[in-house]
C-alpha cells in the first residue's frame, strides 16, 4: 500500500549537514521558525562546543534531538588504525549521551584493497568493542548501508541484508540499521529485508533524499526530494508497514545548494517534504 502524502511537518527532521553553512546555533534557531520537529546533529556542528549545552539549547527551542552522525570507520590496515577507530566511536558514544542524542549512525567504512570480506569482519569487531559504552550510556547503534559505489573506501556495508546480517549476528537490542534512501532505492530485495528489519524490531532510522540524473559528484549532488528517481513515498509506506513511526530525515549532501542561500534553502526542504515524502 502506498503512504499518504504527509500533512505537516510533525516528523520532519533536519541533519544539520544539510544546512552546512549554518552553525549550529543558528539551524536551530532557523529549523523552529520553519516549523522542523527534529534534529540530527553531525559531530563536526560541535566541534568547539560543549556537547551538552548544544543539547540544552536544541531542547530549549522545542526541537527533537534524533541521532548523532556519525561513527564508524572501523576498518584499517594495522591494529593501531582499527584500535584508534574504536577509541574514536566511545567518544562519539559520549557525545551522544552528553547532547541527549539516542542514537549514533555508522558509516561502517573501508580500506581501499582490502578484501571487503576482511573489512565486514573488522566491522563487527570494532561494534563489538564498542557495545559496552553503548550499553554504559544507552546509546543505540545504527548500521547504515552505503550505497555499492561506495564500497572501495567509505562502507563495506552495502545493502541492507548485509547490514540485517551484521546486526542479527551481534543480537543486540541496542544496534539496528538506519534506511536511507540515496543508498537502498535500487535494491530489488529492499521491501523484504525491511520487513525482515520490523521481525527483529531494529529499524532505527529512516533517511530522505533524492537521485538526480545525471548525478554530477557522486557525494555531494544528492536531491531535494521530488527532483530525481528515487520512488520516496513508496519505500515510506513499507518501513511504516514494518511498524517504523519514528522521523523522516532530511539528509542532502550537495554542492549546489550549500552555495545557495540556506534560508530558501530550507523553505524548499520543506515544500518538496509535504509534496514528495
Amino acid at each position: 500500500m502506498a503512504a499518504s502524502p504527509l500533512l505537516d511537518t510533525s516528523r520532519l527532521c533536519v541533519h544539520t549537514i544539510t544546512t552546512q553553512p549554518w552553525p549550529v546555533e543558528e539551524a536551530i534557531e532557523r529549523y523552529v521558525q520553519a516549523g522542523v520537529a527534529g534534529m540530527t546533529v553531525w559531530r563536526q556542528a560541535l566541534t568547539g562546543r560543549d556537547p551538552a549545552r548544544v543539547g540544552e539549547q536544541i531542547r530549549a527551542a522545542g526541537l527533537s534531538i534524533v541521532s548523532l552522525c556519525r561513527g564508524g570507520f572501523f576498518p584499517a590496515p594495522d591494529p593501531a588504525g582499527r584500535q584508534a577507530a574504536i577509541a574514536d566511536n566511545r567518544r562519539a558514544i559520549e557525545e551522544a549521551a552528553a547532547l541527549g542524542a539516542p542514537l549514533v549512525v555508522l558509516v561502517c567504512g573501508a580500506v581501499p584493497g582490502q578484501p571487503l570480506e576482511e573489512s565486514r569482519r573488522q566491522i563487527k569487531e570494532g561494534i563489538m568493542a564498542v557495545l559496552p559504552d553503548a550499553e554504559r550510556y544507552g546509546v543505540r547503534l545504527a548500521v547504515e548501508p552505503l550505497h555499492p559505489m561506495y564500497a572501495d573506501s567509505r562502507s563495506a556495508i552495502n545493502t541492507l541484508a548485509q547490514a540485517n546480517d551484521i546486526c542479527a549476528e551481534l543480537a543486540s537490542p541496542l544496534v539496528g540499521v538506519a534506511v536511507d534512501v540515496y543508498h537502498l532505492w535500487w535494491d530489488p530485495h529492499l521491501e523484504a529485508e525491511i520487513r525482515r528489519c520490523a521481525q527483529a524490531r531494529r529499524l532505527f532510522a529512516f533517511h530522505v533524499s533524492d537521485w538526480k540524473t545525471p548525478t554530477e559528484d557522486l557525494l555531494n549532488d544528492r536531491g531535494l526530494m521530488g527532483e530525481g528517481c528515487i520512488p520516496i513515498r513508496q519505500i515510506r509506506g513499507w518501513v511504516e508497514e514494518a511498524g517504523f513511526s519514528g522521523f523522516n530525515e532530511v539528509e542532502i549532501f550537495s554542492n549546489k545548494y550549500w552555495a545557495m542561500d540556506q534560508q530558501e534553502f530550507l523553505q524548499a526542504i520543506k515544500t518538496a517534504y509535504l509534496r514528495h515524502v
